[in-house]
């Protein structure tokens, strides 16, 4: 006779979580004990016995056995609830170090691909990336329409990107 483990867990997930509850279990334990629960049943497939053919009974003991197994381990060694803010405390918030020498060699190709750019060009990009202006305030500064504007502002990202991922192609 074999188990259809979809099937039991579709019938019976939910009374096991009930069940969990009822022992005082929090909602998120009692959801970890029922997954474990049908995870035992898994692995106790092979080996079962003749004696565990009511499905139901031996989820629940299986069930039983792990919220017992789990009250004891907290009763051993209880778990310390730490807020947010007490574990950032311990967090350094600067980048680490390999982050700021890839920041800073992505950066240098940046500043190498906007010298690679038309005057024009990177004047337009840095206007619109640096100084924050809009494509209508830049497009008379240098002289064009804005949708000519746009065309250069997006060459000059187009560019960046190209030599941005050259670099990453070599690496």
């Amino acid at each position: 006779m074999s188990w259809d483990i979809h099937d039991l867990f579709r019938r019976h997930a939910a009374e096991i979580n009930r069940g969990l509850r009822r022992r005082g279990m929090s909602s998120e334990v009692a959801a970890d004990l029922t997954q474990d629960t049908f995870l035992r049943l898994l692995g106790a497939l092979e080996r079962r016995t003749a004696e565990a053919d009511n499905p139901r009974a031996y989820l629940f003991q299986i069930s039983r056995n792990l919220a017992v197994d789990y009250a004891r381990r907290e009763r051993l060694m209880p778990r310390a609830d730490t807020s947010d803010a007490f574990l950032n405390a311990f967090t350094d918030p600067s980048p680490a170090v390999d982050t700021i020498v890839y920041d800073r060699q992505r950066l240098a190709i940046v500043q190498q691909a906007l010298l690679e750019l038309p005057e024009r060009t990177r004047r337009a990009f840095e206007m619109h990336r640096l100084q924050e202006q809009t494509l209508a305030e830049i497009a008379p500064i240098i002289g064009l329409s804005t949708t000519r504007t746009w065309g250069l502002i997006r060459d000059a990202y187009r560019h960046i990107r190209a030599r941005l991922h050259e670099n990453d192609a070599l690496n």
